[in-house]
């Protein structure tokens, strides 16, 4: 049995508090607002997670060092957006060698660092590692059968996470390739906004394969020129996390997405969806990056002028189909030209 703190109350960091638990672990989470560890002290509920009830075995608090002292591991599993805050609350209590497992998905706009990036910035004594795939909460939270990837810089920790997490209804796998894991995981987020707009427009099937399939083209394409690797996108956390997050009724990237086509703008669309769009963060943070790296991306160019430049969805998707004729890979040669 391990001794585990889960940094974030949402319904990511509760699903896996419960995973764990149930795996037979010690478990602490953590949320830096005492209303929401009052209530789930109180009810042992999440009212996004409605068939979970948590057992009375799990502490909560709001006590940042309290969630981490003594912990085998830490899960941080707060939105994108609040990691870096995040972790520096927690670098006082942080001790030497302490596993750090991100399992938010984001890339910092501006910076462009990644989230274990910032992590090791603000936790240097930390041995940071990431947890990604295709794995709504919701989902996890019921059992249902899921895959996940964890990445870590050495086969030991990834082999450590992987045994911490892995059931008959939770299937972790490792990898080395961590920039590879959380560029797919941020910018698959985009991709789903795109699918979502679509829907939105109502466009069908079609549209959402061809959204899917040349958006883990881009997504490959500038991951590989950052260093990540090909199989990485092929795998759970690029194609695998592509797939779910712009098909699922789950996905909160797809439903704003869904509301834009429909005439939302980005802000009515986040308000109605009532929980952190992360494809709205990292949207700047790809477009900089393919700038960056020279490397075109038409799908999320587009989707960034729809959310932040007032660029009418419809029109957005007639300038991608109607873009300059090329062929669908590069890398293919003629047998004759």
């Amino acid at each position: 049995m391990a001794a585990i703190g889960i940094i974030g109350s949402g319904s990511w960091g509760v699903a896996l508090a419960a995973l764990l638990h149930k795996n037979g672990h010690q478990v602490t989470i953590w949320s830096a607002f005492e209303r929401e560890i009052e209530s789930l002290k109180t009810t042992r509920k999440l009212k996004t997670l409605p068939e979970l009830v948590l057992p009375e075995e799990m502490t909560f608090t709001a006590d940042l060092a309290e969630a981490m002292r003594d912990k085998e591991l830490l899960v941080t599993a707060v939105p994108s957006i609040y990691v870096r805050q995040t972790a520096k609350k927690m670098r006082p209590y942080c001790i030497a060698g302490q596993i750090v497992v991100n399992v938010a998905k984001g890339i910092e706009e501006h910076t462009l660092m990644t989230l274990s990036d910032i992590l090791e910035e603000e936790l240097p004594m930390a041995n940071v590692a990431v947890l990604s795939g295709p794995s709504h909460a919701e989902e996890v939270s019921r059992g249902l059968p899921t895959t996940c990837v964890v990445g870590a810089k050495d086969k030991a920790t990834a082999e450590q996470i992987q045994n911490l997490f892995m059931s008959p209804v939770f299937r972790v796998y490792v990898s080395p390739d961590i920039l590879g894991i959380e560029v797919g995981g941020a910018l698959k987020n985009v991709i789903a906004l795109a699918a979502g707009i679509a829907d939105g427009l109502g466009c069908g099937d079609n549209t959402k394969a061809a959204l899917i399939t040349r958006g883990i083209y881009e997504i490959a394409r500038l991951g590989i020129a950052m260093g990540g690797k090909f199989e990485t996108f092929s795998g759970l956390s690029g194609i695998g996390d592509l797939i779910v997050t712009c098909a699922s009724v789950h996905s909160r990237n797809r439903r704003a997405g869904i509301l834009i086509g429909q005439g939302c703008t980005m802000q009515e669309a986040m308000d109605q969806v009532q929980m952190v769009v992360e494809g709205v963060y990292s949207a700047k943070a790809g477009l900089e990056l393919s700038q960056k790296y020279q490397i075109p991306m038409p799908i999320i160019t587009e989707v960034n002028q729809v959310l932040f430049d007032g660029k009418p969805a419809s029109e957005a998707l007639q300038d991608l189909m109607l873009r300059d004729k090329t062929s669908e890979s590069s890398a293919l040669l003629w047998e004759k030209d």
